[in-house]
């Protein structure tokens, strides 16, 4: 692990860090702006809807744009997109525009995260990419979770709210700057046909895990403390759910990840998916019971995150080169399309069928994880005796 920390890697780490802290702050910070404005949870909705989009069109381009412009010198310009589209809607209350500039920001943090979770995975080696990956995502995860608080900070500010979070995307400039290059296997044209139609037949799970572990963070945050409420939970305590959930996910995954070095990454993979899909179902159950309810959703947080986790130290297993920058604009894709509709579905069966359906969609994801990685395996096994 100690070579691992070189200066390219503390630099790219920190400077993602820096962009989550934007993220985090930006999102809430808009859905308030819209709110004070008078416009209904449709609305904000819709402008959510808009920065999905971004990143839906264009993940299919990620590869291409890397290779023409260059790892470091496209993640300089994602950062300058994010940061002047955010600084803009500063000077406008136009909704119209607010969509261009969310989705501008939308594509921009698209092409960010698909090439630096390629190159975070082409820095480490095999024997411990888990590891690597897992602080990464801690990482980013730790600096988005703290954009909520800079909200309650600055939403009273409305005259400079959003240049303050256009000015945060900027502080990662510097760090950037100190990389010396991008990693040869993303440089190279090792790999060079990295069409997405012929990358996604060979990730299935990584794909599905993706959309699962998008469409969980989402519900946590948006539905969970509604399905704790309609149980008798407390506002105040129903909250705490989506809390107790983000914390098993962050404090566990570099232990995860060292797990995964050490006995299979693949076999953990399977194992948090079976973890989640036997768990969640009981949390009906467990919510009468505090000592049961609270470690639940720490564990089920954890083992959800791994997905998600160990999904993209699968990519950079399998892929290199522009091939894996394509494989991981399919993750994002997933990401977007799940975060995008997940909500719709759920919010919808929840109303019409009651809280509890959010557990079923829940675990119904979870085992169509189960079934892609089962899939897999089968076909590896076919490939190998044929």
């Amino acid at each position: 692990m100690k070579g691992i920390f070189s200066r390219d890697f503390l630099a790219l780490i920190l400077s993602v860090a820096v962009v989550g802290l934007g993220l985090g702050a930006t999102l809430p910070l808009t859905a308030l702006a819209l709110t004070q404005a008078g416009h209904g949870t449709g609305i904000v909705g819709w402008m959510t809807a808009t920065q999905a989009a971004g990143g839906l069109v264009v993940a299919p381009v990620a590869s291409r744009v890397a290779a023409r412009f260059g790892a470091r010198d496209t993640i300089v310009g994602t950062v300058i997109v994010a940061a002047l589209s955010t600084i803009a809607m500063q000077f406008t209350a136009h909704l119209w525009l607010w969509a261009v500039l969310r989705f501008l920001c939308g594509a921009a943090l698209m092409l960010l995260f698909t090439i630096g979770e390629a190159w975070v995975t082409q820095l480490a080696d095999d024997s411990t990419r888990g590891r690597v990956v897992a602080i990464y995502a801690t990482n980013f995860t730790l600096f988005q979770m703290t954009g909520p608080v800079l909200v309650s900070l600055i939403g009273d500010l409305p005259s400079m709210r959003f240049a303050i979070c256009g000015a945060i995307f900027l502080l990662a400039l510097p760090a950037l700057a100190s990389i010396r290059g991008a990693p040869h296997a993303l440089a190279s044209e090792e790999g060079a046909h990295g069409d997405c139609r012929q990358v996604l037949p060979r990730m299935p799970a990584l794909v599905i895990g993706t959309g699962f572990f998008a469409l969980f963070d989402t519900l946590a945050l948006s539905l969970m403390p509604l399905f704790a409420m309609s149980h008798g939970i407390g506002e105040d305590i129903g909250v705490l759910f989506a809390s107790a959930i983000l914390l098993g996910d962050t404090t566990m995954q570099f232990p995860i990840g060292w797990l995964a070095d050490r006995i299979g990454r693949a076999r953990v993979h399977a194992g948090a998916g079976v973890v989640v899909a036997v768990l969640l179902p009981l949390l009906p159950w467990a919510i009468a019971h505090p000592w049961i309810c609270w470690p639940l959703l720490f564990v089920i947080g954890a083992a959800a995150g791994s997905i998600y986790t160990l999904s993209i130290v699968a990519c950079g297993e399998r892929f290199r080169g522009p091939t894996l920058v394509s494989a991981t604009a399919i993750v994002g894709a997933s990401w977007s399309v799940a975060s995008f509709g997940g909500p719709i579905v759920a919010g919808t069966l929840m109303q019409r069928v009651g809280a509890d359906a959010l557990i079923g969609v829940l675990t119904a994801a979870a085992c169509a994880f189960l079934v892609a990685v089962w899939w897999e395996k089968r076909a590896a096994s076919t490939k190998r005796a044929g």
